[in-house]
């Protein structure tokens, strides 16, 4: 039995997140940085957010002024023990966020926790000894914009990416583009959502495992940049970075399409224990 020391999870978290609010994926600066593009306006767009990101690093500012609501995954093996890893978690949220905007608020009163917690936890039990703990911030601004459709099977590969294309289409001006576009196929409702969010957190550039995935990441990808939206919505061909895509099986008779749109403001980190 491998032991983890919920005080340990609880001090690295919480230095995760404050690294992670204030230094976007390296990847999506670096991307922005040296985007190739026609369009002047575009162009501009990718500068100043790169600029933006750089800025935030250096002086350890928060890169967006929505700092997001905290998603955190757990991926622990079942020869794994750590007692207060819930109260850990939340500690290192309330922590970590104790000078940024707190967004979080009862679903109907709107009154505001106060502290940017409760983190939405996501737990994955798997063989043997590992633990990794996943952090992103998801801003309201793009999750807004991202979709759930249930598909029949007999809509197949084109029926995703329909349902891929009209999520980017209605809701990717708003949603903060250049965008990763992560897509989660599979399940029942509640795992194609987490397999979506899952996805945003995949390096830029890096594709699926399997061939067949991969491809459709790669057709997907060009099709949106071929709408036009652009950086900032200016228009030109970079509305998105990447599109992540994860599979899980599904019963036979459902074919689930989640499809989360984050915003280029991709805030993530993950800690190995």
């Amino acid at each position: 039995m491998k032991t983890i020391d919920s005080e340990q999870v609880k001090t690295r978290l919480t230095a995760l997140i404050k690294k992670c609010l204030t230094m976007p994926d390296p990847a999506v600066t670096n991307a922005l940085e040296y985007l190739r593009t026609d369009s002047p306006l575009e162009a501009e767009a990718a500068r100043l957010i790169a600029e933006n990101n750089k800025i935030a690093e250096r002086d350890g500012a928060f890169c967006c002024q929505d700092t997001g609501q905290a998603v955190i995954f757990v991926r622990m093996g079942d020869e794994v023990y750590c007692g207060g890893l819930a109260s850990a978690i939340q500690q290192a949220v309330r922590d970590a966020y104790s000078a940024a905007r707190k967004s979080v608020a009862d679903p109907l009163t709107r009154v505001n926790t106060s502290d940017n917690t409760p983190a939405i936890v996501s737990v994955q039990l798997v063989p043997g000894d590992e633990f990794t703990i996943s952090f992103l911030a998801k801003g309201a601004g793009s999750e807004n914009m991202s979709k759930l459709y249930m598909l029949t099977p007999a809509d197949g590969t084109e029926g995703i990416i329909d349902a891929v294309m009209n999520a980017v289409e209605c809701g990717g001006r708003n949603a903060c583009p250049p965008l990763v576009v992560g897509v989660g196929i599979g399940g029942v409702t509640e795992t194609a959502c987490v397999l979506s969010k899952r996805a945003v957190m995949r390096p830029v550039g890096e594709r699926n495992d399997r061939a067949d995935v991969a491809a459709l990441e790669c057709e997907l990808l060009k099709r949106i940049n071929a709408l036009g939206i652009g950086v900032a919505a200016l228009g030109g061909n970079a509305t998105a970075l990447a599109v992540n895509i994860e599979t899980a099986p599904t019963h036979i008779g459902m074919l689930p399409v989640a499809v989360n749109l984050q915003c280029h403001s991709v805030r993530h980190g993950t800690l190995r224990f």
